[in-house]
């Protein structure tokens, strides 16, 4: 397969993506709570990361379409995927994941935070185990002293694909219910220890998927 057509297809995958995304999140019925946890961030202009599972991703990205959030989204083939619907639904991305290109990643979610930016991370992909949270974000946060978000959402109906992450995609005019974790700061004097808090933000992002699984 030439280069030329190699690219076409996929443009044409990615605009068929987003448009079947778009014809499908608009007749999703969010309910929100503790919306204020994020809103209040951002309205002392405070840059902070939302973290949410791999498997969660879709209904996440719909939600928070057009703010000019940069999202990880992995280097592998299909991230590109991935990184060309977020664009087009309104994300800046940042390439790389905790399996292949780590280190640019990191420099590049700190580069983003230090500009006073939004960053959105799921911290068990792009390949899990899922709902593990690697140590990216923590040490993130830690170098530039700001606040994990932890975000999750439950749907009322939905597909799961048959992945490691469980993907979920809500069925049409399904609820879809998205809770957010309060602000919370990772809390140590260096990288090394900012990793060993990584059961402490799975723990949060459980609390915050079983308030979302409950509706």
């Amino acid at each position: 397969m030439s280069e030329r057509t190699r690219a076409w297809k996929l443009s044409a995958i990615v605009m068929f993506g987003a448009f079947a995304i778009r014809a499908l999140a608009v007749t999703w019925r969010y309910r929100i709570t503790n919306e204020e946890s994020y809103r209040a961030l951002r309205a002392r202009s405070e840059p902070f990361i939302f973290a949410f599972w791999h498997g969660q991703m879709l209904p996440l990205l719909w939600r928070h379409r057009g703010e000019g959030v940069a999202v990880v989204v992995s280097s592998h083939r299909d991230g590109e995927i991935i990184a060309r619907i977020a664009e087009h639904l309104g994300f800046r991305t940042i390439r790389g994941s905790t399996s292949r290109g780590a280190a640019r990643a990191l420099l590049g979610i700190v580069r983003e935070l230090e500009n006073g930016a939004e960053v959105a991370v799921t911290p068990d992909g792009p390949r899990g185990p899922a709902q593990k949270f690697a140590s990216g974000a923590l040490v993130a946060a830690q170098r530039v002293s700001v606040p994990i978000v932890g975000v999750a959402a439950a749907a009322s109906r939905a597909w799961r694909l048959r992945s490691w992450d469980r993907f979920m995609i809500p069925k049409p005019f399904s609820r879809v219910n998205v809770v957010y974790a309060p602000p919370t700061s990772v809390d140590a004097p260096s990288s090394r220890e900012a990793e060993s808090q990584a059961s402490t933000f799975e723990a949060l992002l459980g609390e915050a998927l079983a308030a979302a699984e409950r509706g």
